[in-house]
């Protein structure tokens, strides 16, 4: 396989784990949401053949992905019906959008068993280096010799996740693995023509290694993966499911809290 920079390797690690723990399966219908030439390779690499890749690139003719699929998307209005695929992914593409939160409910809400994204984490160690200058808070660096308006770097945290999947889904507790891994962004440094981020990166760079393997909260890279709810078997006992519809189930309510008689 071609070289990938470290974001894409920490990918590939990702879905090299998910299969090995049965999680997801090379025959899956899988969406790629903000996708491009990097996961058409990486889901090759691991064996996927029923995949869509989805962008908003209007210059696409739809056979750059061959032999996957492309759809035109926007990652915030995605126009598949719930459940539309057992696995979605986006990689480091939420942070782009205008409403990072919305485009996450978006990919959980048309997988059906499993959704994947990897983005920025909100951490400590990671404000400090936006308030040094060696990581961006605005993305500069990745659109340089591009027309368009650097976005903000939205980062996250995993309680952050959790909430947003719960309001939206409040029938069943949130069930999410997540990933770290520490990278300096060097590559990224080197494009600046001014030495001072790369001059703290690598003096700091043994105390961040050996701080990041004690606190894997702590690391740059960050994933997750969104498990969705199984059947009746995962929903609160409080909720039943009809026509796979969650509903509240008055005899459970009926059992457990007195009626107000003064309504």
């Amino acid at each position: 396989m071609d070289y990938l920079p470290p974001y894409f390797r920490f990918y590939g690690r990702i879905i090299k784990d998910l299969l090995a723990r049965g999680i997801v399966k090379p025959d899956m219908s899988v969406l790629v949401v903000c996708g491009g030439e990097i996961d058409k390779k990486i889901l090759q690499q691991f064996g996927f053949t029923n995949v869509t890749i989805s962008n908003l690139d209007s210059r696409i003719s739809g056979n750059e992905f061959a032999p996957f699929k492309w759809s035109f998307q926007d990652v915030e209005a995605l126009t598949f019906a719930d459940n539309s695929f057992d696995l979605v992914v986006v990689c480091a593409g939420l942070h782009h959008c205008h409403s990072p939160h919305r485009a996450l409910l978006e990919i959980y809400r048309v997988a059906r068993r499993c959704a994947v994204a990897l983005e920025a984490r909100d951490g400590f160690l990671s404000r400090i280096a936006v308030r040094l200058g060696v990581v961006d808070e605005y993305e500069l660096t990745a659109v340089i010799g591009n027309d368009c308006v650097p976005n903000y770097i939205y980062r996250w945290t995993e309680r952050e996740v959790i909430k947003a999947i719960a309001s939206y889904a409040p029938h069943a507790k949130p069930k999410a693995l997540w990933f770290h891994e520490f990278s300096p962004p060097i590559e990224n440094l080197k494009v600046r023509k001014t030495l001072k981020g790369l001059i703290i990166m690598c003096a700091a760079y043994p105390a961040l290694w050996l701080l990041t393997r004690l606190l894997r909260s702590q690391c740059n890279l960050f994933a997750f993966a969104l498990l969705k709810p199984d059947g009746t078997q995962d929903v609160f006992p409080w909720i039943k499911m009809r026509k796979g519809k969650p509903e509240i189930d008055k005899d459970w309510v009926e059992q457990n809290f007195k009626r107000d008689k003064s309504r």
